[in-house]
């Protein structure tokens, strides 16, 4: 079985790219075994992959980084999107923060990753120290042997990272 978790960061121009990478990618590796994906469906990369793998006839999980986070971190633009993808998941982790943090992304992260056998990480290639973010999760999928699919305008996820 395939299971994927999500990072990264997506500007509007680069939507449509990232959601055919993420379209090509599932449907190359749903070929053999079923899918699972972890995300915490935030608006961009996470519900597009979200949206992406329910479309490939995957399985959504979902963690929720804190018992506030659908009201302190969801526009209301995003409202309709999230409460659909939620009601299509198979499983939805709260973890056990009363509000969101830096503390509690970090969790959530660390959760995705034990979760997954592997990244798919919408990244520029940038390292950072910066708990967290795209480039500290993709650090820690390599430090737990996860292969690690890296999407950027320009850089297919077939080409090597």
């Amino acid at each position: 079985m395939n299971v994927l978790a999500v990072t990264g960061h997506v500007d509007p121009s680069s939507e449509p790219f990232v959601r055919a990478e993420f379209a090509s990618l599932l449907a190359a590796l749903a070929v053999d075994d079923p899918l699972d994906g972890w995300c915490c469906i935030a608006e961009g990369v996470g519900s597009i992959f979200a949206e992406e793998l329910l479309a490939a006839g995957g399985r959504l999980h979902i963690v929720m980084p804190s018992e506030d986070y659908r009201e302190t971190t969801v526009e209301p633009g995003h409202a309709e999107t999230f409460d659909r993808l939620v009601a299509s998941a198979v499983e939805v982790v709260t973890l056990p923060h009363a509000t969101v943090s830096r503390e509690a992304y970090g969790d959530a992260n660390r959760l995705l990753l034990e979760r997954a056998s592997g990244l798919v990480a919408v990244w520029d290639g940038e390292r950072s120290s910066e708990k967290g973010d795209a480039g500290d999760m993709v650090t820690q999928a390599e430090a737990a042997w996860r292969g690690v699919f890296r999407i950027w305008p320009g850089r297919p996820w077939g080409t090597p990272v």
